[in-house]
C-alpha cells in the first residue's frame, strides 16, 4: 500500500464571486502543501459558489467559469504551487452546460470530469440546467489511479463507482455541495461506505460550509475506506483544511481495460514518480454534535453568512418578549455579535408586564440594544379612522409593528429579521407583513415550535455547562405564548397543543401523507382535517414569507412546491 496525503479543504465560497473564490483556492492550497499533502480538494462548483441557479443559464457566466479555472491553474504555479495536484469544482461549458471538476497540476489543466447523476429533487433542479457527464475521468499520479466523482454520483447507485470498481482504481475523490438537514451525516456515513465497497476503493468526500440564501452546509468531510472504516472525520460547520494519510493501492502496471458499462473511462497521466510503498498513519474523526448543537450551529450559520454576504452589518427584529423573539435574538448574538443586534419593543395596550421586562432581560443578556416604540397611538388612529373592530383591530396591531420595523430598516440600514417558526408558518397563525413574518430573513422559518422551545432549553443548558450568563431568559421559555393581540390571548385559544399540532404538520407537511392514513395513525379525525385545511388555505402566506435557513428534509420554499390557487382538499 502506499500512503498518499490528502487535504480535504472544507470552505466557504460565495455565489458569483469568482475572483474571491479563487483566492481561498489559493490561500487553502499552500496551507495543505505546507502540510506535506499530495494532493488537495475542493467542494463542487468551488469557484462559482453553489448553487448558482439561472446563472448557469447565461453564457458569458459559464464562460467566466472556464476563464477562472484556468487563472487559477496559472495562478497555483506562480504562487509555487504547480507540484501539489488540487481538484477544484466549476461550471463547464462544452457545448453543453456542465456541474464540473478539474484536476490542476503543473500551471495546467491535467483532466475534466462532468457530474453524471444530475439531481432533481428537493431542493435540486440540475436536470434544468446541466448535461451529465457520460465518462468517468482517471488521473494516474504519483503511481495511483484518482477518480474523480461530483456530489450526486455518490448518492446513486451504479455509473461512476460501479465503472471505479471495474477500472481497479487507488483513490476515489468525491467533490460535494451538499446541503445540511437532520440526521443527514449519519446517512452520508452509510451511503459512502457502500460506495466506497462498490469501488473498492478509499473515497476522499469533500464537502463545503457556509450559507447561501436557504442553504446551509455542514461541511462533515471524511474519507472512507472500501471496509467502511473512516479514515478521518473533518467537524461539521468548521473552516478549515484537514490532512490524512490514506492507505492506497499502487496502480496496476497495465490500466484495466473497461467495456460494457455505463461510462466509459477516460485515463491521463501526469509526470509524477509514483510513492514508495509506506503505512499510513490513523487520522482524527471529529466527534458528532448532538442533533440540538448540530440544528444551533446551522442556523446560526446560515444567518451570519446571510448578512455578511449580502452586505448587512446589522440586524433589526421585534422583541416581543416570547420564546420565538428570543431564540431570533440569540442566534443573531452569536452570529454576528449582541451589538449588531438591535430589538425593539412595541408594546399596545394588551402588552403584558412581563413582556416588556422579558425583552429588557434578553437585550441584557445579549449585550444588544433595545428600543421601546409604545404602538398604542399610532393603532388608535387606525382603528378609529377606520372603524376597525374584531380580527382587523387585532391585526393592525401587528402589521404596525412590522412597518416600525421596516422603517427602522430604511433609516439604518439594518436587516429585519423575521421572528415566525415552521409550526405557525405552516397553518397561517400569522399576520401577514406583521413583524413575525416581515423582513429580510426568517431564522427560524424551518423549525416547528416545540424544536425552538428544545433550542432555547439547550442553549441554557450549554451557556450553564460553560459558565456563561443564559442567552434566554427563563421566563419566555416556561411561559405560555401569546400573540397579546386581545385580553388574555393565549397560541391554545385557537391552535392544538404544540406537541400534537408538529407531529401532524411533521406527517402532512414533510411526510407528504394523507389525511386518512394520518388518522389511521391515531390522531383525532377532527384534529387532523381541520390542521390540513389550515396548511392548504395558508399556501398564499407562505409565498410572500421571507427565506429563512432549511434544516429538514422539507422546507418551506423550493422544497415544497404546491399552487396557491387550488381547489384540492385532503378528506378522511
Amino acid at each position: 500500500m502506499m500512503a498518499l496525503r490528502v487535504a480535504l479543504a472544507q470552505v466557504n465560497c460565495t455565489v458569483g464571486d469568482l475572483a474571491g473564490n479563487s483566492d481561498i483556492v489559493l490561500a487553502r492550497t499552500a496551507e495543505a502543501a505546507a502540510a506535506g499533502a499530495h494532493l488537495v480538494t475542493f467542494p463542487e462548483m468551488m469557484l462559482t459558489g453553489y448553487p448558482v441557479e439561472d446563472l448557469v443559464l447565461r453564457p458569458t457566466f459559464r464562460a467566466a467559469s472556464r476563464d477562472a479555472l484556468e487563472k487559477l491553474a496559472g495562478a497555483l504555479a506562480e504562487a509555487g504551487l504547480g507540484e501539489i495536484a488540487v481538484v477544484v469544482g466549476y461550471i463547464d461549458d462544452d457545448g453543453l452546460p456542465r456541474d464540473a471538476s478539474a484536476f490542476l497540476l503543473g500551471g495546467r489543466v491535467v483532466a475534466r470530469a462532468f457530474k453524471h447523476h444530475l439531481p432533481n429533487y428537493g431542493v435540486f433542479d440540475e436536470r434544468r440546467y446541466f448535461a451529465p457527464g457520460t465518462s468517468l475521468a482517471v488521473v494516474r499520479h504519483l503511481g495511483v489511479d484518482i477518480a474523480l466523482t461530483v456530489c450526486e454520483d455518490v448518492w446513486q447507485e451504479g455509473g461512476p463507482f460501479t465503472v471505479a470498481g471495474v477500472a481497479g482504481v487507488g483513490l476515489v475523490v468525491n467533490i460535494n455541495a451538499s446541503p445540511y438537514e437532520r440526521n443527514k451525516d449519519d446517512v452520508r456515513l452509510r451511503l459512502l461506505q457502500r460506495r466506497a465497497a462498490e469501488a473498492g476503493a478509499p473515497i476522499a468526500y469533500v464537502n463545503t460550509v457556509g450559507g447561501q440564501d436557504e442553504l446551509v452546509f455542514d461541511g462533515d468531510s471524511m474519507v472512507i475506506a472500501p471496509d467502511g472504516t473512516q479514515v478521518m472525520r473533518a467537524p461539521q460547520f468548521v473552516e478549515g483544511v484537514f490532512t490524512v494519510d490514506v492507505p492506497v493501492q499502487p496502480a496496476a502496471a497495465a490500466p484495466v481495460e473497461v467495456t460494457g458499462e455505463e461510462l466509459t473511462v477516460a485515463r491521463v497521466a501526469t509526470a509524477a514518480a509514483p510513492l514508495p510503498l509506506t503505512a499510513a498513519g490513523p487520522g482524527a474523526v471529529a466527534p458528532r454534535l448532538r442533533d440540538e448543537a448540530e440544528v444551533w450551529s446551522a442556523l446560526v450559520t446560515g444567518l451570519r453568512d446571510y448578512v455578511r454576504k449580502n452586505g448587512f452589518r446589522t440586524v433589526v427584529l421585534g422583541m416581543s418578549g416570547g420564546i420565538d423573539s428570543a431564540v431570533v435574538a440569540a442566534i443573531a448574538a452569536e452570529a454576528i455579535g449582541g451589538a449588531n443586534v438591535y430589538g425593539v419593543s412595541m408594546p399596545s395596550a394588551y402588552s403584558s408586564d412581563h413582556s416588556r421586562s422579558d425583552a429588557s432581560d434578553l437585550a441584557r443578556r445579549l449585550g444588544a440594544t433595545l428600543h421601546e416604540v409604545p404602538i398604542g397611538r399610532i393603532v388608535d388612529e387606525f382603528v378609529t379612522d377606520l372603524s376597525l373592530t374584531g380580527v382587523a383591530e387585532e391585526n393592525v396591531q401587528a402589521r404596525v409593528r412590522g412597518t416600525l420595523l421596516m422603517a427602522l430598516s430604511n433609516s439604518d440600514g439594518h436587516l429585519v429579521l423575521a421572528t415566525g417558526n415552521k409550526s405557525e408558518l405552516a397553518v397561517g397563525y400569522t399576520t401577514i407583513y406583521d413583524a413575525g413574518s416581515i423582513g429580510g430573513f426568517s431564522p427560524l422559518k424551518d423549525v416547528p415550535k416545540t424544536l425552538v422551545w428544545a433550542l432555547a432549553r439547550w442553549r441554557n443548558e450549554a451557556a450553564a455547562a460553560a459558565g456563561e450568563t443564559l442567552p434566554i431568559p427563563p421566563n419566555s421559555i416556561t411561559k405560555p405564548p401569546s400573540a397579546e393581540l386581545r385580553p388574555g390571548q393565549l397560541d391554545s385559544d385557537s391552535l392544538p397543543d404544540y406537541e400534537l399540532l408538529d407531529a401532524v404538520l411533521a406527517r402532512y407537511v414533510d411526510g407528504d401523507r394523507g389525511v386518512a392514513q394520518i388518522i389511521a395513525d391515531g390522531f383525532d379525525p377532527e384534529l387532523v382535517q381541520r390542521v390540513a385545511r389550515l396548511v392548504d388555505a395558508a399556501e398564499w402566506k407562505r409565498r410572500q414569507y421571507p427565506p429563512g435557513t432549511k434544516i429538514s428534509f422539507k422546507a418551506f420554499g423550493r422544497d415544497r412546491r404546491l399552487p396557491i390557487t387550488n381547489r384540492w382538499r385532503e378528506t378522511g
